[in-house]
């Protein structure tokens, strides 16, 4: 009997998928799309590296494609003019994120700002993050957390290479060391401390958001065909899920219970510098200072926003921006001759010598255009038919834009596979306007632009400038930069797939350049 209600139910689910494909066709002028299976679709189609999958079939298939994710219909996007007309045009009808079931439950039922609905609570939630990280009143304390945290980083870094000897070099995994520095960073503007008050994050704490990530990342087959959701019973993917999200759930609940007892403590008036995160959206949740309404769970998942986002994104562009830098002499002669040349000479590095160092700006916006954190960015979700360079897209329709791919449009770009960091030094093209940058969009696009994308952008400078300020760095083992492996790892996010290594040793520094 069992066995006859499975059978029906996969019949009646074909029957429904091949019914609906066909009229969707007919009635709509619909992009292109590639050949497709009963029931997963184009999902064999994606590989290991979705975003790299999906560039080669946008080369046959047009920057626009219509392409089915189980019963799901999905509009990948691939160019920059698509990109730009999409935004100028039909902003509002994408400006609503595509439900995903663990995506669900780790935002406490869509409570944050990534996968919260378009409407008043993200557009408070999102106003109050712009405040919080980039005000003008909040710039000196964040800066001063960034400053102190970068400083500690090279002074460990300092005595690593005091305790090195020819047959014993100092050589650093700096993929960890990022890692560590970020989190440390995060930590310190959201909950007000390192975790635990220790010198480093543990490696618990590291743990819970690397699983948080890949499990976000991990194709959970509920989502695509529900009637085979079962299979995340037998594979484990559903007791992986849940162990992830109590785990995190039971520390961000010790954060706030701490923050509670000694909120009373702290002038709020006088000391705005000691106010971390929580401290902020606990005021929030007294004052109605945002005209919104905060519980438990809404601080809960801001605060798993924070640290999800604020935290892996940053880390990976660091971790992409000296890879780059090892791998090519030429570019890091250059940046680290511009960045001794601005210093000139001093022991620290000042915001306004950061700001004059263009080069610098250049190969890090050139890393972002090649290696975006997120190369295929979250997806949203249409509210309504709209028509796109001539084609017609229904609503509910899932959208994808392959942010790797766009960094890659041979239509705008000279030489797309190459690392030319001098093509931004002009600065005409790529700043952090959702609405009019549209050639790298490593942070979004429109309204669902990352609020916070200077802020991440501003922290790589500093730690990058400091880097080669402070000291000189090359491959390990004798490597060239050709044998460095630019392997990508699999997952939502697009980190090296083994840990950036290198060998790190006292600046060469003869005094500033002449004139």
């Amino acid at each position: 009997m069992f066995l006859a209600g499975c059978i029906l139910l996969f019949l009646s689910y074909l029957l429904s998928f091949v019914l609906s494909s066909i009229y969707t066709s007919k009635s709509l002028k619909l992009p292109p799309s590639p050949f497709k299976l009963p029931i997963i679709g184009n999902l064999h189609q994606l590989g290991s590296l979705p975003h790299r999958k999906l560039q080669l079939m946008s080369k046959t298939h047009g920057p626009l494609m219509f392409l089915h994710f189980g019963c799901k219909p999905v509009l990948i996007v691939s160019s920059i003019a698509a990109v730009c007309e999409i935004t100028k045009n039909h902003d509002q009808a994408i400006s609503n994120r595509y439900e995903t079931s663990f995506g669900k439950k780790i935002s406490y039922n869509n409570k944050n700002i990534g996968f919260a609905p378009y409407g008043h609570y993200w557009s408070m939630m999102r106003k109050f993050s712009i405040f919080h990280l980039v005000s003008m009143k909040k710039a000196p304390s964040v800066r001063s957390v960034m400053e102190e945290e970068t400083t500690i980083l090279t002074e460990k870094i300092q005595r690593l290479i005091s305790y090195a000897t020819p047959a014993l070099p100092t050589i650093l995994n700096l993929s960890d060391i990022f890692m560590i520095l970020t989190n440390d960073i995060i930590c310190r503007m959201a909950i007000g401390q390192k975790y635990n008050g220790e010198a480093d994050c543990t490696p618990r704490f590291k743990l819970m958001f690397q699983e948080i990530g890949n499990l976000l990342g991990t194709f959970n087959i509920a989502d695509f065909i529900p009637w085979l959701g079962w299979v995340n019973f037998i594979n484990g993917l559903e007791k992986r899920m849940e162990k992830a999200f109590v785990e995190i759930d039971i520390f961000l609940d010790t954060v706030i219970q701490q923050h509670r007892i000694e909120y009373k403590k702290k002038d709020y008036q006088n000391n705005a510098a000691d106010i971390d995160l929580v401290d902020v959206l606990l005021q929030i949740e007294r004052e109605r200072t945002f005209d919104i309404c905060l519980w438990n769970d809404n601080i809960k998942a801001i605060l798993s926003d924070m640290f999800g986002v604020g935290t892996n994104p940053t880390s990976i562009l660091l971790e992409w921006t000296m890879a780059e830098i090892l791998k090519h002499p030429e570019v890091k002669k250059e940046v680290q001759e511009e960045v001794r040349g601005v210093t000139r000479g001093k022991e620290n590095i000042a915001d306004v010598d950061i700001k004059q160092m263009q080069y610098l700006n250049a190969v890090i916006k050139e890393t972002l255009r090649l290696h975006p954190p997120l190369p295929l960015l979250i997806p949203r979700k249409l509210t309504k038919n709209v028509n796109i360079q001539g084609f017609e897209v229904p609503a509910k329709t899932m959208v994808i834009f392959n942010a790797w791919a766009i960094g890659r449009d041979p239509v705008f770009w000279d030489e797309p596979e190459k690392f030319k960091p001098e093509r931004f030094l002009n600065d005409a093209y790529f700043g952090f306007n959702g609405y009019t940058d549209f050639y790298v969009i490593p942070f979004g696009i429109g309204r669902r632009e990352c609020p916070c994308a200077e802020f991440a952008f501003d922290i790589v400078k500093l730690v990058i400038a400091n880097l080669l300020h402070k000291f000189d760095w090359s491959l390990p083992w004798g490597m060239s930069g050709e044998d460095l492996d630019m392997t990508e790892a699999t997952g939502i996010s697009s980190h090296l797939k083994y840990p950036l290594q290198a060998l790190v040793t006292p600046k060469n520094f003869c005094g500033p350049p002449t004139t």
